[in-house]
């Protein structure tokens, strides 16, 4: 039988400064997931990275990134071809951010630019009525904070999702399709600091779009239950892991 690693697919780095001085991507999250690092694979598939078989995963996360999905670049299509096969195998699967958007297009909804334009900093978020028995978000209060920064957004989740969380910006914030395979918009990895080095780096765009960015650095919190996600997540992969 083939040993299952657990997958982290980087679909793409942080801004180099912020990657010097404050680490990666794998970096923020791999703390949160506490899984064992002998079973554990990278892959960078924005670098063209090939993609594992299904029954090779335990689990996969894939992250954020800055590249827009609506971009198709060859690699994306790649992902896209291949999440349907793994979603078919009941692997557990967590998409953040990006990584949510490339789940719903996979699986049929639709992906693009938010028409309200872009969400960033601490956002409130509520829970829908699916949570009560969701493997993930059961148990969890019906409101509570989190992370975000996104410019594209779920606009049509697929035919075939449940939705478990949104806000009144944003509707489609998590959603979950076949039996463990998840997508959320904001980002449980993220903490103030890192937030705030996204606000700094964004805040000419931000300006120009007529936000503000002092309110939204003066809301930015720390979010430890959106955190928790990912040890609920990775509480799924060490079971298959065993």
């Amino acid at each position: 039988m083939t040993q299952r690693h657990f997958i982290l697919l980087k679909a793409g780095c942080t801004f180099p400064d912020v990657a010097t001085r404050l680490g990666d991507f794998d970096a923020w999250l791999l703390p949160g997931l506490e899984l064992p690092n002998e079973q554990m694979e990278i892959l960078e598939i924005w670098r063209d990275a090939p993609l594992p078989e299904p029954e090779a995963c335990a689990g996969v996360l894939m992250t954020g990134a800055h590249a827009m999905l609506t971009d198709r670049l060859p690699w994306m299509r790649r992902a896209l071809d291949w999440l349907p096969r793994l979603v078919a195998a009941e692997v557990p699967f967590l998409g953040i951010c990006f990584g949510h958007q490339m789940l719903a297009e996979a699986m049929g909804g639709r992906v693009g630019f938010h028409p309200k334009g872009r969400e960033i900093g601490c956002v409130d978020l509520r829970l829908r009525p699916a949570c009560a028995d969701d493997p993930l978000f059961q148990g969890l209060p019906d409101q509570f904070p989190a992370l975000a920064v996104h410019a594209q957004s779920v606009l049509e989740l697929p035919p075939a999702a449940t939705l478990l969380a949104g806000n009144d910006y944003e509707p489609h914030h998590a959603f979950r399709v076949g039996t463990c395979a998840w997508g959320i918009q904001f980002h449980p990895e993220f903490n103030r600091e890192r937030m705030d080095a996204y606000v700094h780096h964004l805040a000419q765009q931000l300006c120009a779009a007529g936000q503000d960015c002092r309110e939204i650095r003066t809301r930015l919190c720390d979010t430890p239950i959106a955190a928790g996600l990912l040890p609920r997540f990775a509480a799924m992969v060490r079971a298959r892991l065993a």
